[in-house]
This record gives structure tokens, sequence and C-alpha cells, in this order.
């Protein structure tokens, strides 16, 4: 049928279709690619004005106002964009974005159907007015942040060419309850919570590859013990996986979540082993040979990356996991601990006592000259990376407060993550979590 026979409400249908469907504007589209882990590059300025109601559009509505905010907190948190403030401009739609400074711009527009909620997004580029990508989310009111975090993470992907973060999860150590328990907060630090209530001594938290489960240290039966915490059961009932004789230690998911490694130092000497999410052991991996802690997994679980003093001090090694083959990876420094192997592979970041004290470093996995990220003062330590392999998770240590902050692969943008009483210590970053 020719399209001028067409009546016009389905012209407008199919132009909205076209316009937030079509190929030009989805996923597979070229991205833009702009290298962030470039040290020269300047933050990308970003306009986020205030959603508008379809229905009322000139009217400014607080849930309008929030959405807006929440987006822009996403795309901030990325550490290389710059949100203009709306409030430099009044937080409206209608502005000449190129004046303002912006290089993009993030156009939102809702309507509320009942318990439903219809969400159309649009990324235009500032300079030539043109939209770059756009997309249309129509599903229940209470999934309204995960609409706007998805559409986050796909304009940090057109730029990038990498999926971005803000659907992730950081696990850690804090005080605030008078005790050292586990907490997990989103990355955005909007729903942090805590997770055990021993009362008592509780670190080491590492969440399962697809946070489902969590597994941590607690002395509060008075040895440490190793539990794990189910969130997939409605209960979520904490057990002890490993109550053996000695310290039951820092362990890591290996990463297709099949087994663990963990510290044991049942038999006298705290050394690796290979051990199932019920508690079994399955192969001793070292035998004597120093202290051994703080294992790390390669991306592709072949390899671990591990603390020991068999040479004097504490160093950094790598071991293959079948073989049992290893090789020394630090060789500078006093001390070199709590390695964390990044998820593209190429990096192990690890804490390093130098002659300014405690910062981090990073090196390549296959060894060479380690290369410092941190150097202001204070101590930092407990590296995590971020599943795009961009930011390091860490925590710095000021005046005998410990606070977690990030700071990109390159040791840009240094920041504080969250605002809670207390310390804060030993993060472990998520992998991206599927929620939409």
């Amino acid at each position: 049928m020719p399209l001028k026979k067409l009546p016009y409400p389905l012209i407008v249908a199919l132009a909205a279709i076209f316009i937030f469907w079509s190929p030009v504007y989805s996923k597979a589209q070229q991205v833009i690619d702009i290298d962030i882990t470039d040290a020269a590059i300047k933050k990308i300025n970003f306009a986020v004005p205030y959603f508008t109601d379809k229905i009322r559009p000139e009217q400014k509505h607080d849930s309008g106002k929030a959405m807006a905010e929440l987006l822009a907190k996403g795309l901030d948190f990325h550490g290389f964009i710059n949100i203009i403030d709306p409030k430099s401009y009044g937080g409206g739609q209608n502005q000449n974005w190129r004046m303002l400074g912006a290089n993009y711009v993030v156009i939102g527009k809702y309507i509320s159907e009942g318990p439903r909620l219809v969400l159309e997004l649009r990324l235009m580029d500032a300079g030539t007015g043109k939209m770059v990508m756009g997309k249309r989310f129509r599903d229940k009111l209470e999934k309204k942040r995960q609409m706007i975090l998805k559409f986050c993470d796909e304009i940090i992907y057109k730029i990038t060419g990498k999926q971005g973060i803000s659907s992730s999860k950081i696990a850690f150590v804090s005080d605030s309850s008078g005790h050292k328990e586990i907490y997990i907060a989103d990355a955005l630090g909007d729903d942090i919570r805590q997770v055990t209530r021993h009362r008592n001594l509780a670190i080491t938290p590492r969440l399962s590859p697809d946070s489902n489960k969590l597994v941590y240290t607690s002395y509060h039966n008075g040895n440490p013990n190793l539990y794990l915490i189910d969130f997939g059961k409605s209960s979520q009932l904490t057990k002890a996986i490993s109550r053996r004789k000695g310290i039951n230690y820092a362990p890591a998911w290996a990463p297709n979540g099949s087994f663990l490694v963990v510290t044991l130092s049942k038999d006298g000497n705290p050394d690796l082993y290979k051990m199932d999410p019920l508690g079994t052991i399955l192969k001793r991996l070292t035998v004597n040979a120093g202290i051994n802690v703080s294992p790390s997994f390669s991306p592709d679980g072949d390899k671990i990356a591990f603390v020991s003093d068999r040479s004097g001090d504490p160093q950094i090694y790598t071991m293959d996991v079948d073989s049992g083959r290893v090789q020394r990876l630090t060789y500078q420094g006093r001390e070199n601990t709590t390695p964390s192997w990044s998820p593209d592979g190429e990096w192990i970041a690890y804490t390093g006592n130098g002659d300014d004290g405690y910062q981090i470093y990073k090196i390549k996995v296959a060894g060479g000259q380690p290369r410092q990220l941190t150097a202001s003062w204070g101590s930092h330590e407990s590296p995590s990376w971020s599943p795009d392999s961009r930011q390091i998770a860490f925590t710095r240590t000021r005046n005998n407060k410990s606070k977690l902050c990030t700071i990109t692969s390159e040791g840009q943008w240094l920041q504080e993550l969250f605002t809670l009483a207390g310390n804060q210590t030993s993060p472990q970053w998520s992998q991206r979590l599927k929620f939409y």
C-alpha cells in the first residue's frame, strides 16, 4: 500500500518505530570510539535536562527531574563525563546547547500509564543537532531505574565501544554499625545495605560471578571461618563452608563460579587450596612455600595471581591452576600485596609499599616495569577492577579514616565513592548485572 494512503495516526506510529528501532540507531551502529584511556583526554560535556511528561510538557514534575538526575549520575560515575548543571539553564529541554558548552545532550520524555511507564530517550549531538541513538521503553513503573541505567550504559557503549558499568555492585567492609561487617552497594551508592550482622569482625567479601552468592571470612565464632550467603534463596541464610582449624581466608571465585581458591592453615602453613562452594577441598595448590594468600583469577580461569613471602618479602606471583607452575611477577618495593586481575586480562593491580608509603600500582601480566597509579598522601590499598577494566576501586586512609575511592586505569580523576559513616575498606567490584 502506498504510504500516502495510510491513515495519519498509523504514519506517526510507523515513524516512531523507525526512529527508535531503525538499524541506523541500533547498538550495532559503529561507535564514536573515544579512547578514554588516553591520559590527555579531557572530560566530555553532557547536558541532561529534566525529562518531560508528553501529556503535560509545559509543566515541570519532580519525577522527570529525578529521572534526569539518575541518568546524569550514572554518566558522571564513569569518570570521563562532565554534567552541565541543569540549574544553570533552568533544566528545560529547549536550549542552545552549543552555547552552553555541551558536546552531547540526552532528551527524555515519558508517559505514565497507570502501573506502567513509557520512556523515550534520545542521545543528541549538540553540535549538529542530530540524534546519535534513541530507545523507547515500556515496562512496570518499578523498573524505571533499570530502564534509565540501561540507556546510560548504552550511551557509554556508543561513545567508547564498551558497555557502561552503572549496573554493577561493590561489596565492602564497613564499621558504621560499630562492628566491621559486610555491606553491598550499587555502583552509584544509592542502595547501600548491610549484609552481615555478626557483631564481630567480618572481612574479605567476594561476590560470585553472577552476584547471587557472597563468600567472606568472619571471626564471630572465635576462629576465622569461611561463610557463604546465597541471595537466590528466599531465606538468604548464611552457612559456614569451612570451619577448619586455623585461618579460612580470602576466597576468590573462579570466573565460571564452579569453585573457589582459598587460604587455609589447617596443616600449619597458610597455603592455597581449590575448594567447591560447599567447602569440599578439591586440590592443594601450594605446599609450605612461605605464606600464600590473596588469590585473584585471570578472566579465563586458567591462572591466579597471589601473594607469597617465599622470597623473604611479600611479592606477587602467578600460578597456572592446572599445572601448578609458578612465576614471580613483582620485584620492586619492600612489600607488594592484594593483586587484582583486570577483566580484560591485560593488567594486575596491586598494593605496593615504597618510599611514599602504600600506593596502587599495575603491572602487565607478563611482568616488566610496574606503573604507579596513585601518589597522593595517605595509604592506598586493596584495588579492585571495574567490569570494563577502566576504573579501579580501592581503600584510601587519611588521618585514620578509611574511605572507598576510584581512579581510572591510567591514574586520573580520583574520587570518593560513597558517603557513609565510619570506615569503609576492602572493595570488591562485581560483574555487570543483567537486570534489564
